[in-house]
């Protein structure tokens, strides 16, 4: 569907009957006529009510029977979150009473908002901008204190406010190359170069820190990925119910059980992680279980945490090549942490082989017995917290984001190895505006209606 500006929107904000109120969201010039006609007012008409007041009524059906009490919220234009005339209407939680309202709002001249419409129109009436509103859905599915903290940092405009600057330092040297095209016959340089090499060295290097921050940014939104790894029955997807607290992964003697990756969510200490249970590593002739064992390796590669479980009770022999294996696949970029499993059933043998591989710190607790996960949890929080610091350092969670940047620095990268060779300012000046280009998309001052109903197809209706 075609959205109009001049149509008035309604939904519900809240999901009716899983609570005691629903509120019911209306946007648009028709508003409060819609509303004057739909509520009987105790005093006074909607228009003659101040912003950011709240009004009492009554709704009534068409056989002049109460419908609902209700409490109706005033925003005016453009003081409210779409910047347009706006309420919210607070009734009871039925489903009935919620669909009479919506169905006669609608009779009134009003109609359905689709999904992100509301966020869409405060977009599009420049109360937002395009990177704010989409850290609005963030904020809505933010499950830890760290995501909501980043998201809430984005909402406020924090990426916004350094694209921003960023922007302004390459729209001066861009007017500066352009103008001296202006004067190209007369061979006058307007930009000093070593001074414009400094500034887009500055640029360039702000732009690849933002761009970076993605790997950090992602993992706070989506959870710190953590691979649980190591042979056939050393105990990991006991592990992983223990720690969730609940059976999600089948447990069995019978060696590999787990043909394929589970992942669930949990926080520790304010952070999401991801807890990826993988197939046991062992040589296998099983088609199936080598497929598993193959997707093992790979969540090794791409967890930030792997947790390389071990048997206390197997041989010095089998403890000392598992944790080789699992030492042979993880990079110096990740954390790893072996986790001695069955301590309940540890020999003398472990602390031998553990003397002879290089250091690496290793946590002693039995799952089934639930014994030593408290320590666990902390060391997994204590891995994070420097990474996932409580400043306000920017970070960038979006894909989108992402990408941006990503193709904003390829530009300004040419640039700069333009600057060192020589290369005609018309030609840097294309590689400048792209650069600038791809930087607008981020914040929307460039966007088509494509890509903004990509974006807020997405977020909930009444959002």
């Amino acid at each position: 569907m075609i959205q109009n500006l001049e149509d008035t929107i309604i939904a519900p904000a809240t999901t009716p009957g899983t609570g005691a109120i629903t509120v019911i969201r209306m946007s648009g010039p028709k508003t409060f006529g819609i509303v004057n006609d739909l509520v009987l007012f105790k005093k006074g008409s909607i228009e003659e009510a101040s912003g950011y007041t709240i009004k009492f009524g009554t709704i009534f059906n068409d056989d002049f029977t109460i419908l609902d009490e209700v409490l109706v919220s005033v925003f005016k234009a453009p003081h409210s979150y779409t910047g347009e005339d706006s309420v919210e209407i607070s009734c009871h939680a039925s489903k009935y009473i919620v669909e009479q309202i919506l169905l006669k709002a609608i009779h009134l001249g009003a109609r359905a908002a689709e999904p992100g419409e509301f966020t869409k129109r405060a977009f599009t009436n420049g109360k937002m901008d395009l990177a704010q509103a989409e850290a609005v859905a963030d904020v809505i599915s933010s499950s830890s204190a760290a995501s909501l903290r980043v998201a809430m940092s984005q909402l406020k405009g924090g990426v916004s406010s350094e694209l921003k600057t960023m922007r302004e330092d390459l729209l001066n040297i861009t007017s500066l190359m352009e103008l001296e095209l202006d004067f190209s016959e007369e061979d006058v340089e307007f930009a000093d170069r070593s001074q414009l090499t400094d500034l887009i060295d500055k640029v360039y290097n702000h732009i690849t820190k933002l761009a970076n921050s993605f790997k950090t940014g992602n993992a706070i939104k989506n959870g710190v990925p953590v691979a649980i790894v190591g042979p056939t029955n050393a105990g990991k997807s006991t592990l992983l119910n223990t720690l969730l607290g609940e059976e999600r992964a089948i447990v069995s003697d019978i060696a590999g059980t787990t043909r394929d990756t589970i992942e669930e969510t949990m926080t520790i200490e304010g952070i999401l992680f991801r807890f990826i249970d993988t197939a046991g590593i062992r040589e296998s002739d099983d088609a199936i279980e080598k497929i598993g064992i193959e997707r093992t390796y790979k969540k090794i590669g791409e967890a930030d945490v792997v947790l390389g479980v071990v048997d206390c009770s197997d041989s010095s022999l089998s403890i000392k090549e598992s944790i080789e294996d699992i030492i042979c696949h993880t990079t110096k970029e990740q954390s790893l942490f072996i986790v001695l499993n069955k301590s309940d059933k540890e020999n003398i043998s472990t602390n031998e082989v553990l003397s002879t591989l290089p250091d690496i710190k290793t946590i002693s607790i039995s799952a089934k017995f639930q014994t030593g996960i408290e320590e666990l949890k902390a060391v997994l929080a204590d891995s994070q917290k420097g990474r996932i610091s409580l400043n306000d350092e920017t970070l960038i969670t979006n894909i989108r984001h992402y990408k941006a940047l990503s193709d904003a620095a390829e530009a300004l990268d040419r640039v700069k190895n333009g600057l060192g060779l020589g290369i005609p300012t018309d030609l840097l000046s294309q590689d400048l505006r792209e650069c600038l280009y791809h930087l607008g998309t981020i914040v929307g001052e460039i966007s088509t209606d494509e890509v903004l109903g990509n974006i807020f197809s997405k977020f909930c209706i009444g959002k």
